[in-house]
């Protein structure tokens, strides 16, 4: 389990450093897909190439924006510092989609191998990288996800890094909020993903810990992500009488949420995560998940940090900002880590990871221009992540992290209620 402490209520808890950036330039360099087509992963020689394998159709379409924007906000930041080793920072995005499109996927990732990029960015589903990480990792590629959260990813390859925490955390405080909240009778309906089934089982056991009955949610009893109707799960769900619902999902909510109201439960029980905390103000009934809850990995983002990713976005804002944090830690982790090790292959990038994130030790720095400065004056250093996490424990999670308690109101957009902070337990 994780140990938990509530830091904050009803703000955010991270500072973030003010950053001198810029409105993102239009450059492939800096911004959109790269034609750049070299031999597989970068030479040490050559200039750090990223990769993104993001959302940008699919079940999570939503949380590709900002995690996008989060990838060209440090590229930016990177390149305005005068690059990793004399030379700018280029990036090729490709669209991960989802496990119902297997074949955009594997298209993205041949893609970006071929491209010659160092370092993929992604992918945001768990599933997504468990069908794709084989490929990138054994071409000796890193692969730094955002958002990736199921816990059989944890040490999974040492070129495999993320900078969200594995659900062993959001779990748990997922289920200390539901206990928190006087539940006693609890009922858990779950897709059937890897994701899903993982954050699932830390739920049960953390609340069933603390004495809460779990009504339903038991292995076998998953519903199938890619059904047309759900209503035979709503009707088996609230057949076990349970006073709150985890709902965990993702695109399926919308769907599921007027089943549920149908049928008569009380919506202001539901507890969301991560893969459904959206905004549904456009596609469900005003009021209808007022009172909801839910828990999101990463402190909330600060105002300026959230205009500094505006300022990058298409169209010039977001509606979401999750993994965005994560996603700019994610370049500026790697970026770094090239720096140190004086070359951009991913070999090299997979061996200074821990290093620059601080878990040698090493004094504390913010932003790429002042960390670069303490690694050429030979200062070992320990990047302050925007997101909150903590250095890279020995399976390559992190160590640490801040998970964000959230509540929905009568517009059906949720608002920071609470931010706690957990340390991932050791594989």
């Amino acid at each position: 389990m994780a140990r938990w402490n509530s830091i904050a209520r009803g703000a955010a808890v991270i500072g973030v450093a003010a950053l001198s950036l810029a409105a993102c330039s239009t450059s492939e360099s800096e911004g959109g897909s790269s034609s750049d087509s070299t031999s597989g992963g970068s030479a040490s020689g050559e200039g750090l190439k990223i990769g993104s394998l993001l959302p940008i159709t699919g079940s999570l379409a939503f949380l590709g924006p900002p995690e996008i924007a989060g990838v060209d906000l440090a590229i930016q930041e990177i390149n305005e510092a005068g690059g990793v080793l004399g030379a700018d920072v280029t990036v090729q995005h490709e669209d991960s989609s989802d496990t119902a499109n297997p074949n955009i996927t594997a298209d993205s990732v041949s893609a970006l191998l071929s491209g010659g990029v160092s370092v993929v960015i992604g992918a945001a589903s768990s599933s997504v990288t468990l069908n794709a990480i084989d490929d990138i990792t054994n071409a000796g590629v890193v692969q730094v996800s955002p958002a990736n959260t199921a816990t059989s990813l944890t040490g999974y390859s040492p070129f495999y890094f993320r900078t969200a925490p594995p659900d062993t955390v959001q779990g748990n405080a997922l289920g200390n909020l539901i206990v928190a909240d006087g539940v006693t009778n609890l009922g858990i309906l779950v897709f059937n993903d890897d994701y899903g089934t993982s954050l699932r089982d830390v739920v049960k056991e953390t609340v069933e810990a603390e004495g809460v009955t779990v009504t339903y949610g038991e292995e076998g009893q998953e519903f199938d992500p890619n059904a047309s109707s759900f209503a035979s799960d709503v009707q088996a769900i609230l057949a076990t009488n349970p006073e709150a619902i985890a709902l965990i999902a993702f695109d399926q909510t919308a769907l599921i949420v007027p089943e549920l109201a149908a049928a008569g439960f009380d919506t202001s029980k539901l507890y969301f995560v991560d893969g459904n905390l959206a905004d549904y103000s456009a596609e469900l009934e005003a009021g209808l998940l007022t009172g909801a809850k839910g828990t999101l990995p990463g402190a909330s983002p600060a105002d300026d940090f959230r205009a500094l990713l505006d300022s990058v976005a298409d169209g010039g804002s977001l509606d979401e900002y999750a993994y965005g944090a994560e996603s700019y830690d994610a370049v500026m982790l790697t970026a770094l880590a090239a720096v140190k090790g004086g070359a951009t292959d991913g070999q090299t990038i997979a061996d200074n990871m821990a290093a620059v994130s601080g878990a040698t030790g090493g004094a504390e720095c913010t932003g790429f221009a002042e960390c670069v400065e303490m690694i050429e004056a030979g200062e070992e250093i320990s990047y302050v992540a925007v997101s909150g996490v903590g250095p890279f424990n020995a399976a390559n999670d992190p160590s640490s992290a801040y998970i964000g308690v959230y509540e929905y109101g009568d517009d059906n957009t949720y608002s920071l209620l609470d931010t706690v902070f957990g340390e991932v337990p050791e594989a």
